[in-house]
């Protein structure tokens, strides 16, 4: 059982966002399943009705494809220890978002949100957006603040750099007069959404600053990133869930030292190889004071060791979800400036439930 599956075993994972966290999502789909990077058509198709053993719930080719605001897509893939979801939102705060939330409050509770809107929010609703984004902002985390328990990790991912050129269906006609400055909005957004994250207590991952000097990764529409960039962004966010849920993630360039494949597009990251062909050679997990010595015969079906399983006795597979009624920029200065992580996270390993998981 590689890496990826065992910390996400029976976790329940939420990724909101736009087309960029459409991606983040389908990295973290396949990278469950196998050693591969998203195509290029996997980056652009949005709406599919199957995306590698994933289901569209809600939206997206089931309804109308636009690109609106009042665009809607879920997706989910679930099989019998892992479920993660996606929502496409174009406002941090809204009545869809407030209804999503509502599927929280009644329903299983996250074990992460992975969660990031900014861009939508800056150009397609008032052209004076930093006092509603603000406020937007607010309300979003004080209502995930209320719903979600203590356990929950909540990631909000600053907004990646974008390009001098913005071109594509995202910068409509209407707004085409905001394509030269929106990449300086996005710093001073990004400074107001990491701001309130860290102070309701939620994690921050600084991608602007992390992609600042990795542009030649980024599509030619100055909004979208290729395969490789994202799969560094999973292998980001990864290593981050692993620090505050206090699991030791093997390195994967360590992982992968024996069995190395070609890069695609003269990938550069060490970090971002996920490549064994078959096997891992013997990583080491360490948690609190538990050192687990490689993947033995006991992981082959899906077993962990006890302490990782608490309370985790569901099985997805039989579950049904249905969501109820429908660069000259300087990136802004954040402590470490890559991530933040608060000191405070229970351990969801050993945490019990008291009711199963419901949708």
């Amino acid at each position: 059982m590689r890496p990826v599956a065992q910390l996400l075993h029976n976790k329940f994972v939420v990724v909101l966002g736009d087309s960029i966290q459409r991606s983040v999502y389908k990295d973290l789909v396949i990278i469950l399943q196998r050693d591969a990077y998203l195509s290029l058509s996997q980056l652009k198709t949005k709406g599919e009705f199957s995306f590698e053993q994933d289901c569209l719930v809600e939206g997206g080719r089931l309804g109308q494809m636009n690109n609106g605001t009042a665009y809607r897509e879920v997706r989910q893939y679930r099989t019998d220890h892992h479920l993660i979801r996606f929502y496409f939102v174009t406002q941090v705060f809204s009545r869809y978002v407030e209804s999503i939330l509502a599927d929280f409050e009644q329903g299983i509770k996250p074990d992460l949100v992975i969660m990031n809107s900014c861009v939508w929010d800056i150009s397609r609703y008032s052209h004076h957006w930093a006092l509603e984004y603000k406020e937007n902002l607010n309300k979003f985390f004080m209502k995930l603040k209320t719903i979600l328990p203590e356990e929950s990790l909540v990631v909000w991912n600053m907004t990646m750099p974008l390009g001098k050129k913005i071109l594509g269906g995202f910068l409509v006609p209407e707004i085409e007069h905001m394509g030269p400055s929106l990449r300086f909005d996005v710093i001073e957004a990004n400074y107001f959404g990491a701001t309130l994250a860290n102070k309701f207590g939620f994690d921050v991952l600084d991608l602007h600053f992390q992609f600042r000097f990795s542009l030649q990764h980024r599509m030619k529409d100055g909004v979208h990133w290729n395969a490789v960039a994202h799969r560094k962004i999973t292998c980001l966010l990864l290593e981050h869930v692993a620090q505050a849920w206090g699991v030791e993630l093997p390195k994967l360039d360590q992982i992968n030292a024996e069995n190395r494949r070609p890069l695609p597009e003269n990938h550069s990251w060490q970090t971002a190889t996920s490549s064994a062909p078959a096997r891992y050679p013997g990583p080491v997990w360490t948690q609190g004071q538990r050192m687990f010595n490689g993947f033995r015969s006991q992981y082959c079906h899906g077993d962990l060791p006890p302490h990782m399983t608490a309370g985790y006795h569901q099985n997805f597979e039989r579950e049904t979800f249905y969501r109820g009624a429908n660069n000259s920029a300087a990136a802004p200065y954040w402590p470490v400036n890559n991530l933040v992580t608060k000191q405070n996270h229970r351990n969801p390993y050993t945490r019990e439930r008291l009711h199963p998981y419901r949708y």
